[in-house]
């Protein structure tokens, strides 16, 4: 396991991330919220990793990231009201979860069909995941109801035996999860509480 501080070479700390990725490996990444554990959310071995690192059952599914909103659309087929809300809010402390086009591994629906997609409002991840070309996956970087990590050492801690490389953004701001939420009929529909309210997104539509 390589940790690499966010005070250095911008250009090593995506070089070698995106090495990683590429081989199928594990990383651990800085987000808006808290520590992350990524994977090529395309790569069906990769993923599978994600959930044996975290010892959580596969029928809890993960969302991913992505760079923009013509990334969203290769991952999700969304409706005129989502790619509204994404326009609008995000990057941000959102997840809008819609129904998988199958471009990312299945297995991140837990069989529900339905794929939940962050646009996280750190630059250095999305940099990340523009220069992977592809998404890559988002779930805190701790074993399955462990503590939440918002310092390098927590993720450490938790599933440094299971990645390669760790991008050290120091402690993070405390901050909850991301908001979880989907749209029905234009309807904002909550699945997880979090920074944004209902009455916020709802606003948008």
């Amino acid at each position: 396991m390589e940790r690499l501080k966010t005070g250095s070479s911008k250009d090593k700390i995506l070089e070698k991330s995106e090495e990683a990725l590429d081989s199928g490996d594990l990383i651990v990444y800085p987000t808006d919220t808290v520590y992350g554990l990524g994977a090529d959310a395309t790569s069906d071995e990769a993923v599978k990793k994600v959930y044996e690192a975290k010892s959580r059952p596969e029928e809890n599914p993960i969302s991913v990231i992505v760079d923009s909103l013509s990334m969203a659309e290769k991952v999700a087929s969304l409706d005129d009201d989502e790619k509204k809300v994404i326009r609008k809010m995000f990057p941000g402390p959102l997840t809008i979860v819609s129904d998988s086009n199958s471009y990312v591994s299945d297995r991140l629906t837990g069989n529900t069909g339905k794929i939940g997609i962050r646009i996280p409002g750190h630059a250095l991840v999305l940099d990340l995941v523009s220069r992977l070309g592809r998404p890559m996956t988002t779930t805190s970087a701790n074993i399955t109801g462990g503590k939440t990590p918002r310092s390098p050492e927590e993720a450490i801690d938790q599933v440094g035996d299971s990645v390669e490389i760790v991008i050290d953004d120091g402690e993070l701001d405390e901050s909850d999860p991301s908001t979880v939420f989907e749209i029905e009929d234009s309807n904002v529909r909550i699945i997880r509480e979090g920074p944004v309210s209902k009455s916020a997104i709802q606003e948008v539509l």
